[in-house]
């Protein structure tokens, strides 16, 4: 795992962005396609601001998948991971092949049809956060490092929730929605390449966990330091805790 740590959220989004954009012409030139996973929330704010507007990407050959989506809420709703991608990825890009995960539908159903599609061929590259407890996609701890399924169904745990209140999605912990979508982290691990993107003091002790901790399931995030193409993107907030980094 390569970590970077840039001196703001700004400056990190840059240099993430630039290295995703890459990626994604590197799969377009050597595959035909690029296949991409997708995450959201406010920490991914600058990074894909910049991604949208990066040079000489074929977005037509382009097909994202996303990462999780809660169970139950309309798509129009603020917090809505499918309105999030809409305004900030698939509009500005004119991405046509996008596989949501409609969280109105039976979720059972919606983890077996989107899960098929994510199958069908290796992910190129992944776009990821980590969350404030430490989770990976929705994967709260104690996560499922275990499960083969593409997608599965998941309970959010109480400062997950409240971490979507922090960041202005809800009013409060009781409209958070308890359970969501997820893609495992198994699947997660299965893409050529991995771009982790945490800025954020409120992430420090996440990061410093998920960096110099035990590799757990209680720190779901840990895992990505057995993949073999990981690059973490920090901000010196969220570095701040971490005993050394590469800058």
């Amino acid at each position: 795992m390569q970590v970077k740590v840039f001196p703001d959220p700004n400056a990190l989004g840059q240099a993430a962005a630039t290295d995703a954009a890459a990626k994604i012409r590197d799969a377009i030139a050597a595959r035909g396609e690029a296949r991409i996973i997708a995450a959201t929330g406010a920490s991914q704010f600058a990074f894909l601001d910049r991604l949208v507007r990066a040079p000489d990407i074929d977005w037509a050959r382009v097909e994202m998948f996303h990462l999780d989506e809660y169970v139950g809420l309309p798509a129009d709703h603020p917090a809505s991971f499918r309105k999030y991608l809409r305004e900030r990825l698939i509009g500005p890009t004119g991405i046509t092949r996008y596989h949501f995960l409609d969280g109105e539908r039976d979720p059972g159903q919606v983890t077996r049809d989107v899960g098929r599609s994510l199958a069908e061929r290796p992910i190129d590259v992944a776009f990821v956060g980590i969350g404030e407890n430490g989770h990976l996609a929705f994967n709260d701890p104690p996560a499922d490092f275990e499960t083969d399924a593409p997608y599965i169904i998941v309970h959010l745990d109480e400062r997950c929730r409240q971490q979507q209140v922090g960041e202005g999605w809800f009013k409060s912990v009781a409209e958070v929605p308890a359970t969501a979508i997820s893609m495992s982290v198994r699947q997660i691990l299965r893409a050529r390449s991995i771009v982790c993107v945490v800025p954020d003091a409120r992430k420090a002790e996440a990061v410093q966990r998920t960096l110099e901790g035990p590799i757990d399931p209680m720190t779901p995030a840990s895992i990505l330091r057995t993949h073999p193409d990981v690059t973490m993107y920090l901000d010196e907030a969220s570095a701040s805790l971490l005993e050394s980094a590469d800058e």
